[in-house]
């Protein structure tokens, strides 16, 4: 087992997975412990829309092979109200712009097989227990891997093991501020084996509530309910889910929605969440450890892959010049950006979801919004540029992908 290291990754999610592929690339020599088995990382459902900027950081890495083959470039949304369709086109709106539908358990999968074949240790069932001496120059790492109890030792910590992860609890509460939200509604998921009834993704706002149809692959579709809190997917049987996606997605025209078997089924909480500093001596937050946004706006799996680009480059331009500038200015960097994701995605929840309390005056208030985006190329370029992705800061070490 490997008992020292100059950067100790805590989480083998999209973040510090990339994180490792970036700077393995960059010759920086790292470790990852992941808590859980190989099998349950690769099958977690997640997002499925990369910016092109998190395209360009996969490619720039060597970790884009599959997704150039198999990944299914959109050209635009379609937004649904009122019993209208309306189509945003982000090339037109965004100076050329796109996103990339590839599944967040691929990008894993992709950067797993990376790792193992070509990077630093990558240890699964490796249960981080604690993070000591994060504001000293000799953090360690201490975690139980096959049964045994052990210490890494490193130069830095990047703390990648989500919400519900060690890392952040090493931050002292008086030096931490949280900030955050939770909605009054969830997410009904369902995979589906029948191709998209639709070329790109529909966002729907209805009287009955909010519905969203994406896909995994072209005979794999992807789609989502508003539902109530708390909700039991067991209390929905297929036939109501399909039957509620199709009042929800209706129209005046003769589109139809495709029906196919159902293979899994899940509910997810609509929160919103951010600590602030992402970083404390040589510890540093990444992905879900700082941050949550709901899932409307696209961005939690764009954000993580952020992180780990930003910190890549801090850390190789600490390598080639000895200054830890861009180190120091990581949370900064990352926040700036952060927050801009966090309203954008909070917009786009709160102008689609019908709110249980919400009156006819706030409903009326949404269509105004909707009808806004849909008659206004200013308000249409707005939503486009925010989805398809702002461009990075920082400058950008030859080694890594160019900001957009």
């Amino acid at each position: 087992m490997p008992r020292h290291t100059t950067v100790a990754i805590i989480g083998g999610g999209p973040a510090g997975l990339l994180l490792a592929r970036l700077l393995h690339t960059a010759g920086i020599d790292s470790v990852v412990l992941e808590s859980r088995d190989r099998t349950y990382v690769e099958q977690r459902q997640r997002a499925g829309i990369l910016e092109q900027a998190t395209v360009d950081a996969l490619r720039a890495c060597g970790a884009a092979a599959r997704l150039d083959r198999e990944g299914l470039v959109h050209q635009g949304i379609e937004l649904r109200f009122a019993g209208r369709s309306h189509r945003i086109d982000f090339p037109s709106l965004t100076g050329g712009r796109t996103v990339t539908v590839y599944a967040q358990t691929e990008v894993v999968k992709d950067l797993i097989a990376l790792q193992l074949a070509e990077g630093g240790p990558l240890l699964f069932e490796a249960q981080a227990h604690e993070v000591a001496g994060a504001d000293t120059e000799r953090p360690e790492v201490r975690y139980t891997h096959e049964g045994r109890k052990q210490t890494l030792t490193c130069d830095y910590v990047v703390g990648c093991d989500g919400f519900h992860g060690i890392a952040r609890a090493a931050v002292p509460e008086q030096v931490r501020r949280t900030y955050e939200r939770t909605y009054p509604y969830s997410w009904l998921g369902i995979l589906a084996e029948v191709p998209a009834s639709c070329d790109e993704l529909i966002y729907a706002h209805s009287p009955r509530g909010f519905a969203l149809h994406s896909l995994r692959s072209p005979s794999v579709s992807r789609l989502y309910l508003q539902v109530p809190n708390g909700t039991d997917p067991g209390d929905w049987p297929d036939d109501r889910i399909w039957d509620e996606l199709d009042a929800r997605f209706a129209i005046d025209g003769d589109w139809r929605l495709e029906r196919g078997p159902i293979t899994a089924k899940a509910v997810l909480p609509m929160r919103s969440f951010v600590t602030e500093p992402m970083r404390y001596g040589r510890l540093f937050l990444a992905g879900d450890a700082a941050h949550i946004v709901p899932p409307t706006g696209a961005k939690g799996l764009n954000l993580a892959a952020t992180d780990a680009v930003v910190l890549a480059r801090a850390f190789a331009h600490l390598k080639a010049t000895g200054s830890a500038d861009l180190l120091d200015a990581y949370s900064d960097t990352c926040l700036r950006r952060l927050w801009r994701a966090e309203h954008f995605s909070y917009f786009m929840t709160s102008v689609l979801h019908t709110d249980p309390a919400q009156s006819p005056f706030d409903t009326r208030l949404q269509l105004a919004q909707l009808q806004r985006i849909a008659g206004s190329r200013h308000a249409a370029a707005e939503l486009a540029e925010n989805y398809t992705g702002l461009p990075m800061e920082g400058s950008v070490p030859p080694s890594f992908p160019s900001a957009r």
